[in-house]
């Protein structure tokens, strides 16, 4: 097995927070933070509060269907915000990582034409993400373990096979 990042959540509460202080220390204040769901959420929550932003939106956008699988293309799920709520704002997309960067490239083309300004920050960011994002905690090539997703779910869903 190739060899992984490990983010543990007491590591991510340290990366979290420097991510906010590149943010704050480059006096970007964002309106908004907009989270790319699911990874994006703990990401977003926690600059939320260290850069005082109350105002998170969320992306759903399904693109890892396993470990290094994935689909074509990245696909945004219902409900889509409504451009209108995003009009004018300075918008501060969050995701866990920018690995390809396509999931971030949508999200940030999709609020592009429609708000003040839109930049990214993201925990990892991989050497081949189209996106460079404004943010990074720390750049990597490796596949990450994060704390949220590393464990199976502990439920399953009505006929899904889960992986132990």
């Amino acid at each position: 097995m190739a060899e992984r990042e490990e983010l543990t959540w007491e590591l991510f509460g340290t990366a979290s927070r420097e991510l906010a202080t590149q943010v704050a220390e480059d006096g970007f204040e964002p309106d908004l933070i907009l989270s790319i769901a699911r990874g994006g959420l703990f990401v977003a929550g926690a600059l939320g509060y260290a850069l005082d932003v109350k105002n998170l939106h969320v992306m759903n956008v399904e693109f890892y269907t396993g470990v290094d699988e994935r689909l074509d293309l990245p696909v945004m799920l219902p409900p889509v915000p409504n451009v209108v709520d995003l009009a004018g704002a300075t918008v501060l997309v969050a995701d866990d990582v920018a690995d390809t960067g396509a999931t971030l490239k949508l999200v940030r083309d999709f609020c592009a034409d429609q708000v003040a300004e839109v930049r990214c920050a993201v925990v990892y960011q991989k050497p081949a993400s189209v996106v460079e994002c404004e943010y990074v905690w720390r750049r990597t090539d490796k596949w990450i373990n994060f704390p949220w997703s590393t464990l199976p779910p502990v439920v399953s869903k009505e006929g899904q096979v889960l992986d132990a």
